[in-house]
């Protein structure tokens, strides 16, 4: 009996250090996983900002439309630009119509523009009447200089599409660039009336230039804007009601610095061409 007894409590025992073993492994919580399809905080940072880092050319990354295709701008210091075509997946080269790339470079605190042309250079492989690379020539004026690239219209797959690049990187934007009173060009489209720019519009404006008066204010480029919305009178982008200019007693909205100078321009060479705010809009 004693034995018995002796044998039931030993196992009461382990039975209790079971349930307790059990007990403490139940208490403590899953391990979340997330889904790979959901991206880190990190990863969003990065694939957000990757428009500024370094490809695998040692260029920077530009997206194209939301990310549909990518190009890569290569910075050489002869002054030539190369611009790789690339797919929505970075690592895949894109082929795109052969065609002339109409750009306007802009240095930085400058809001006179120069223009230059990207010529297709097929590289080894690319399909008859197709290109992967285009190549172009910085103005001797601007060589060595930092600057913001903007090609309005380049045809990818039927579909058209602007790009805007800088050869700064995002640490060393105009932000931090002392404040300025325009260059003698700057204040002479400016401050001095002409066409339907009058001075009145100038004064309006505040009497000084749009670099000045949009320091530190980054411009972003939306190419898809929905329809009946508001759209850049230059590039067709969707307007950015941050950068605005009075021209002939209205409001016009743009999508960055450079393009209100083109209007400005045109305001006072092509008057005829200027059309009311109301008709700047997503068809």
């Amino acid at each position: 009996m004693t034995r018995f007894i002796r044998f039931a409590s030993v196992s009461a025992a382990l039975a209790i250090g079971v349930l307790a073993i059990v007990g403490c492994d139940s208490s403590q919580p899953p391990a979340i996983v997330q889904p790979e399809s959901e991206p880190r905080p990190a990863q969003r940072a990065n694939e957000e900002t990757h428009g500024h880092l370094p490809g695998q050319h040692g260029g920077i990354l530009v997206p194209l439309g939301r990310d549909s295709y990518h190009a890569e701008a290569v910075f050489e210091k002869n002054g030539t630009i190369r611009l790789y075509m690339l797919g929505k997946d970075e690592a895949r080269v894109q082929e795109v119509e052969v065609q002339d790339l109409a750009a306007y470079l802009t240095a930085a605190g400058s809001a006179e523009s120069v223009s230059m042309t990207f010529r297709p250079e097929p590289q080894a492989g690319d399909t008859k009447g197709k290109t992967s690379l285009f190549v172009g020539t910085v103005p001797m004026e601007l060589k060595g200089r930092s600057m913001q690239v903007t090609v309005n219209n380049i045809r990818v797959n039927g579909e058209r599409f602007r790009i805007s690049f800088s050869n700064e990187r995002k640490s060393d934007h105009v932000a931090e660039m002392p404040l300025k009173k325009g260059t003698d060009a700057e204040q002479k489209l400016f401050l001095t009336p002409g066409g339907l720019y009058t001075q009145e519009d100038i004064e309006a404006n505040g009497n000084t230039m749009p670099t000045v008066k949009y320091r530190g204010i980054r411009a972003s480029h939306d190419d898809n804007p929905k329809k009946g919305e508001k759209i850049c009178p230059i590039s067709k982008t969707k307007a950015n009601p941050k950068f605005t200019w009075i021209i002939g007693g209205k409001t016009y909205e743009f999508c960055c610095i450079p393009c209100i100078e083109e209007f400005v321009v045109l305001a006072k060479e092509k008057p005829g061409d200027v059309k009311n705010p109301e008709d700047y809009v997503k068809q």
